[in-house]
């Protein structure tokens, strides 16, 4: 079963606009199936882990590409960079564009040997596993905290209980699981955590002891929605520290984690300048954790970490589905206070808070007014062009419905992303 992907029209538009296109991922998450769907039977494709293809691609590149001419869709690029000037000498001669369409697990390498052999010539795409939306198979669109978005979308997405989310949260969002609703869940991430190791982590960075990197994910997963701190992390996985930042690095670059770096602004004085961390895939941060079922994680200690790493986590895919750099910054200061989110637009600061009550109350945005400095520099001797808005704020959490915290902010149900 096919699930529309909300990246479908970026991949088209893109396409459009250049000779080549990638798309980057971790694995499982769709990027072949999604190509296949939009190329039809119009493009040639070829897959780079199929041994042979890949000897002939790095032994005799011009020879491939006669074999598999464009337009055509290679899968799996970083397995033999080699074909990359090949292609970029085809694209120089024809100058059509979405003549390649390339797919690559490994972010850093492919990111690097495509964006030196192809600069000018190629768009990049990043893929994650199913949104909220897509999975509800309504229409997606890069999250804003606009009134009269939010009042329109809720015509088209379906209202979701605490246990519907969590479900949700505890099975993650690789389109397997919800291609086949019989799966065996800690069956399936085992054997995707093992492939995972054994491929793409061993021929990235060469780690050499995969069960310590096995309980480096451990250590990163039980520090979701949290700041990171290298010392501690190397402590708990027993390697130093500069080993847990090269190690959090590769997760970064294989978008299994993302990190949010700490807003700064010269108005706002004594932030906070530790990254936050969030696992994109709450369902392989649950596994990592040994967490049984989704009642149990809804009622343990982390529900609300993994609450707010899935809200984030679609917020954070929203923009990249839309072909956007997500503008997504956290706040927090020496006193302790703390936002969780801000959405940084068009010269506007957008807070957010994220609660898992369903009725969280005026105090959740007690710290939005930590911001109003930005509004006014010159008070605090600080240059006009630190000056930004202070746009309406959000509290993401189980209300179950859209509702004025006051005349400026929203409670917005988390189902509403």
């Amino acid at each position: 079963m096919y699930i529309n992907r909300a990246i479908e029209d970026s991949v088209l538009s893109v396409s459009e606009a250049f000779p080549v296109l990638l798309i980057t991922g971790p694995r499982q998450v769709g990027k072949t199936t999604l190509l296949k769907k939009i190329g039809g039977a119009k493009r040639n494709y070829v897959t780079l882990d199929d041994p042979m293809v890949r000897f002939l691609a790095k032994n005799d590149p011009a020879l491939f590409l006669q074999r598999y001419s464009p337009p055509v869709t290679i899968d799996e690029i970083q397995y033999a960079p080699e074909i990359l000037p090949y292609i970029k000498m085809s694209v120089d001669h024809s100058n059509n564009k979405g003549d390649f369409w390339l797919t690559g697990s490994q972010t850093f390498h492919t990111m690097k040997n495509v964006s030196e052999s192809l600069a000018g010539r190629v768009g990049i795409l990043n893929l994650l596993g199913l949104s909220n939306s897509e999975i509800n198979g309504v229409p997606s669109e890069a999250f804003t905290i606009s009134q009269g978005r939010l009042i329109s979308r809720l015509k088209n997405v379906p209202k979701m209980s605490l246990t519907d989310i969590y479900w949700r949260i505890f099975r993650g969002s690789l389109p397997a699981l919800y291609a086949d609703s019989d799966i065996h869940l800690e069956t399936f991430y085992s054997s995707y955590i093992s492939s995972y190791l054994m491929r793409d982590i061993r021929d990235l960075m060469q780690v050499a002891d995969e069960m310590a990197f096995y309980n480096f994910m451990v250590s990163v997963a039980a520090r979701t929605a949290k700041p990171v701190i290298y010392d501690e992390l190397a402590k708990d996985a027993g390697i130093s520290a500069p080993t847990a930042k090269k190690w959090l690095s590769i997760l970064v670059s294989s978008h299994l984690i993302a990190l949010v770096q700490p807003y700064h602004n010269n108005a706002l004085k004594r932030i906070v300048k530790m990254p936050l961390l969030h696992f994109l895939d709450t369902g392989l941060c649950a596994y990592l954790l040994k967490w049984g079922n989704s009642d149990i994680l809804e009622r343990g200690a982390m529900s609300g970490a993994f609450f707010e790493s899935w809200v984030f986590s679609e917020i954070y895919k929203s923009y990249l589905n839309a072909a956007k750099e997500p503008p997504l910054f956290y706040y927090r200061d020496k006193d302790k206070k703390e936002i969780d989110l801000l959405l940084l637009q068009d010269g506007t600061l957008y807070p957010i808070e994220i609660k898992k009550a369903a009725s969280p109350g005026s105090e959740s945005i007690k710290h939005f007014k930590v911001l109003q400095p930005v509004t006014e520099p010159e008070k605090f001797d600080v240059f006009d062009q630190y000056k930004l808005e202070v746009g309406g704020g959000a509290v993401i959490c189980m209300a179950n419905d859209l509702l004025p915290v006051d005349w400026k902010n929203w409670y917005v149900p988390a189902w509403l992303i």
